[in-house]
């Protein structure tokens, strides 16, 4: 008899859970481990270094469990050829800003689903979205005033769409893949390994 998969989030991401939640998912959390993912690759274009990143945690945490759908993601933002992480603090946030101001950028969120059941049979399904975006120019004592705020801590970019900055424009593509998971394409992925039975 066929019972449901649990769906487990890779992912400590209050912005995720967040959005699963206010979906209607019922889910667990179990967060990958800190050396799951690693450094972009040489060559390694910013559409298959975040796909390879949801992976890498998706996997970190399918490898510890008997059986799920284990959801793994990542956010980029590219502005022109430089991608842009998470800050390791202020002053790399300060940068960041700096950086996009008055730019058009690209959020880029990879996502992994993985399908574990009893036993070894698994099916993994990776995907990519992207969110175009511009940043108004702002002076630089408006941008230490959202500094001061530290809304920009573990975020891609420095920034948080959610945060309700009027900055922060989007011009085509999906909000939830901006504040970190893009629903529509996660529950595209989700239906299709579930009845991928």
């Amino acid at each position: 008899m066929y019972t449901e998969l649990p769906l487990i989030l890779a992912s400590a991401s209050p912005r995720r859970k967040q959005l699963l939640t206010e979906a209607g998912f019922v889910f667990s959390t179990l967060p990958p481990e800190e050396n799951a993912e690693d450094t972009r690759r040489t060559n390694e274009l910013p559409t298959e270094y975040v796909r390879r990143l949801a992976f890498q945690k998706a996997k970190n945490v399918a490898d510890k469990v008997e059986r799920g759908i284990v959801l793994g993601g990542d956010t980029i933002v590219l502005c022109g050829e430089n991608i842009l992480e998470k800050p390791i603090d202020r002053n790399d946030a300060r940068k960041m800003l700096q950086r996009l101001c008055g730019q058009i950028h690209q959020v880029l969120s990879g996502l992994c689903l993985i399908k574990k059941e009893t036993g070894s049979k698994t099916a993994t399904l990776l995907e990519t979205e992207t969110t175009q975006l511009i940043m108004q120019s702002i002076s630089d004592k408006e941008i230490e005033a959202y500094l001061d705020m530290e809304q920009w801590r573990g975020k891609a970019g420095a920034f948080g769409y959610q945060d309700g900055n009027d900055w922060i424009v989007i011009l085509e593509g999906n909000e939830s893949n901006v504040v970190g998971l893009p629903l529509e394409l996660f529950q595209v992925m989700y239906r299709t390994l579930q009845n991928n039975t």
